[in-house]
């Protein structure tokens, strides 16, 4: 896992039969509780299940980065008590798994405006990210009141404030390592469960070049056998980066600029 971020418009990144990074959407709790005449906040407990199976999975089979859409700077616009809940199941998640995830070796990352959160969680996310810091088998980062948007803008005026001398003269390379997600790859593969055929604000820079997969499968029923379907669709798209079928036969073509994307860990 020591291969540098590369940006899908400055180089070809490298490509496998696996993706190197998997995003998803956890999509479908609610409806899947509502299906079986249960409460919405049932289903995000399931949900959790299928988060940990997920973990499992992508271990399995060598992912090195997992993305997931936990909470959406939008999300706060749902009833006062299912996100109430929700952030309970947040801390008792990272209450019960930090030590799990450490074991098997799993690098803990949570990304977005963490100002909203209230002491006790961000406590807790910094101590489960200091624990796991030098995990190497997968590195999970948990997207929580994140938005594509804000971490372009977060991104943007971090870069403005420090140089604020070469405004207007900013390129990608100096943009990057301020992103919320400068420690992985773009991802390779974006998956989004529950029927919605959208991206919803979602690392809108990061996927400018991914694959997307979206299926009916909502979230709680997504398993490793769901899992293989969507790396097999990966596996037959043609990924070009702007080049022709043709020339993914010939010799891959050097970098067109060098990456200068900082990195940090394991990335």
């Amino acid at each position: 896992m020591s291969r540098r971020p590369t940006s899908s418009t400055q180089a070809i990144p490298e490509v496998g039969d696996v993706p190197r990074h998997l995003a998803m959407i956890m999509d479908g709790n609610g409806r899947w509780a509502k299906k079986r005449f249960l409460p919405r906040v049932a289903g995000h407990k399931r949900g959790l299940e299928t988060v940990r199976a997920m973990v499992k999975a992508c271990i399995s089979r060598k992912i090195d980065f997992l993305t997931l859409f936990a909470f959406s700077s939008e999300n706060w616009r749902r009833p006062v008590e299912e996100v109430s809940f929700l952030m309970g199941l947040f801390v008792t998640a990272l209450q019960g798994e930090i030590g799990k995830l450490h074991a098997n070796g799993v690098r803990l990352k949570v990304v977005g405006d963490l100002s909203a959160f209230e002491p006790r969680l961000l406590a807790l996310i910094r101590e489960g990210e200091a624990l796991t810091s030098g995990n190497t088998k997968l590195t999970l980062t948990i997207c929580a009141n994140y938005g594509g948007r804000w971490d372009v803008l977060q991104a943007m005026n971090q870069l403005a404030l420090a140089h604020p001398e070469r405004v207007g003269h900013f390129g990608e390379a100096d943009l990057a390592p301020h992103l919320a997600m400068a420690h992985a790859p773009e991802p390779d593969l974006f998956v989004r469960t529950g029927g919605e055929q959208r991206i919803s604000n979602f690392l809108l820079w990061q996927l400018a070049y991914s694959e997307l997969y979206f299926t009916d499968i909502l979230w709680p029923d997504f398993d490793a056998a769901a899992l293989d379907a969507a790396i097999a669709s990966y596996r037959e798209r043609e990924r070009r980066f702007g080049r022709t079928s043709d020339q993914l036969t010939a010799v891959p073509p050097a970098p067109i600029f060098s990456n200068s994307v900082s990195t940090s860990g394991n990335a």
